[in-house]
């Protein structure tokens, strides 16, 4: 079984400024509740190539993983992928602009589980759509919380 889950927030803050603290994976562990840390193996900033351990908690679970980026198109697309473990993952990060001062950024996490997690498959999917709605209204909530980047 494939899973698929898409989550989408609209963001109170210009696409740029979405954009840019989503796309820095140091930023990861303030707003995904799950991930507990991320190392650089590359040099920062992030970009095509870009190679980035993390490590996170799922299903009660430790997770460590490894992700690179893969595709880069700033202020409107990342994708990271990892190929390593039960799970091989890619997670699509998009933003799209909803007029001068609000994003629209999507979330979308795609895999072919393994082994047991192909069995837990059915219910990894409903805990990534939970998980990945609070990750999606914890970054709401610290964005629009922080000053606008934009001069009024």
């Amino acid at each position: 079984m494939s899973v698929d889950v898409e989550t989408a927030v609209v963001i109170d803050r210009a696409v740029g400024e979405v954009a840019a603290y989503a796309a820095d994976p140091s930023n990861a562990p303030e707003w995904y509740a799950n991930i507990e840390s991320v190392t650089w193996q590359t040099p920062p900033p992030v970009g095509v190539g870009s190679r980035m351990d993390f490590v996170a908690h799922f299903l009660g679970r430790r997770l460590a993983y490894q992700y690179e980026v893969v595709d880069l198109v700033p202020g409107r697309r990342l994708v990271m992928r990892t190929a390593q473990g039960p799970f091989p993952m890619e997670t699509t990060y998009g933003w799209e602009a909803l007029g001068e001062s609000s994003t629209r950024m999507t979330l979308r996490n795609r895999g072919e589980p393994a082994g047991f997690a192909r069995v837990a498959a059915p219910a990894m999917v409903a805990a990534m759509r939970r998980a990945n709605t609070k990750d999606l209204a914890a970054i709401k909530r610290i964005l629009e919380a922080r000053p606008s980047d934009r001069q009024e």
